[in-house]
């Protein structure tokens, strides 16, 4: 008898596990007028709002540092519901009109406070210096009217607004290697340095906003990732350790932090109590795309939850991505089912 039960609960096992699979809508790709990548996505005003990157051709530039990735402008698209067409705002946002950025305009991301909508992007400075700056609408696509300056005390790069459910607002932002967070010390630039290996891995970056939403209120401090002991995730620990294209979103009162590995290219999550962490590692959420990376937001629309990233599938070039977009879904303890990259 025994033997029996342990093979009806082994049976039952495949069967969820099946069921979970089937249930996993494949993912829709949503824009092809252009190339578009790092989906920032939001609900503003009952409409669903997606800020991302827009990636050109740049034949001839070196791809050293991501070099490549050499975008010189932003648009922004909406939805009216998650089936619907989308629409292409245009520009919003263009290089030339930011007074104090060279070049590169990488992951933004936007949120609305007091009847104005704030856009946040990185950009290289005259000096090669990625900062994070700050445009302003009175509308969710834009345009944007660009603060002359960065935002003072900011650096490297993929800034993610995160309001908590007090009113606070967070800005989240890092990168390793071509994003430049491994040249920072307690928020001073040093000398180049390579990412640290055989020490503790670097951690994304938290700073609360003060109500003009332009400035930080506090000196950035770190969102540390730890592992099931309580221990800081290595910098050797490629398979988990952050790297860049951090996301906040809460389910269940907790704080989900996910990201980027980088050059392993898993989109991972950790789990903590409060915006600032630690975040405890919980998984894989996403495995290995097409193309070098992974960039994504999180996000519940109308009672579901959303995985909004890229990859390189139809053109099979790193550097030209399409967004696209599938459902979420959890487990009962709160993990992520995880979901293939690959479809």
């Amino acid at each position: 008898m025994k033997k029996k039960k342990k093979h009806f609960i082994f049976a039952l096992t495949i069967t969820l596990n099946s069921i979970l699979l089937i249930a996993q809508e494949a993912p829709m790709y949503l824009i092809d007028s252009i190339y578009t990548a790092d989906p920032s996505v939001h609900v503003f005003n009952n409409k669903i709002f997606i800020y991302p990157s827009h990636d050109i051709k740049t034949e001839g530039v070196s791809a050293a540092e991501g070099g490549h990735y050499n975008m010189k402008d932003y648009h922004v698209f909406s939805m009216e519901n998650i089936k619907s067409n989308v629409t292409n705002h245009g520009v919003a946002l263009k290089l030339e009109d930011i007074p104090w950025a060279s070049k590169q305009l990488w992951a933004p991301d936007c949120e609305y406070r007091n009847g104005m909508y704030y856009f946040y992007f990185p950009a290289k400075d005259k000096n090669g210096i990625f900062k994070i700056g700050v445009a302003i609408s009175e509308k969710p696509e834009g345009p944007f009217k660009p603060e002359k300056h960065p935002i003072h005390g900011s650096y490297s790069i993929d800034p993610n607004v995160f309001k908590d459910k007090d009113g606070k607002y967070y800005l989240y932002f890092g990168g390793i290697s071509g994003g430049q967070l491994q040249r920072y010390s307690d928020n001073v630039l040093l000398d180049y340095e390579n990412e640290p290996i055989e020490e503790n891995a670097l951690s994304p970056k938290i700073a609360l906003l003060d109500e003009s939403m332009i400035a930080f209120a506090e000196a950035p401090k770190d969102a540390i990732i730890i592992d099931e002991n309580g221990m800081p995730l290595m910098g050797k620990d490629h398979d988990r350790r952050f790297f860049e294209g951090v996301w906040m979103h809460t389910y269940n009162e907790k704080y989900y932090l996910s990201y980027s590995t980088g050059n392993t290219h898993n989109l991972c999550y950790a789990i903590g109590d409060n915006p600032y962490g630690p975040f405890t590692y919980a998984g894989v959420l996403l495995s290995p795309v097409n193309g070098w990376t992974t960039h994504h937001s999180i996000v519940q629309i109308d009672g579901k939850w959303y995985l909004f990233y890229h990859d390189t599938q139809n053109s099979n070039v790193n550097y030209l991505r399409e967004v696209k977009v599938r459902e979420l879904k959890y487990n009962l303890d709160g993990t992520i089912i995880k979901m293939e990259g690959k479809d």
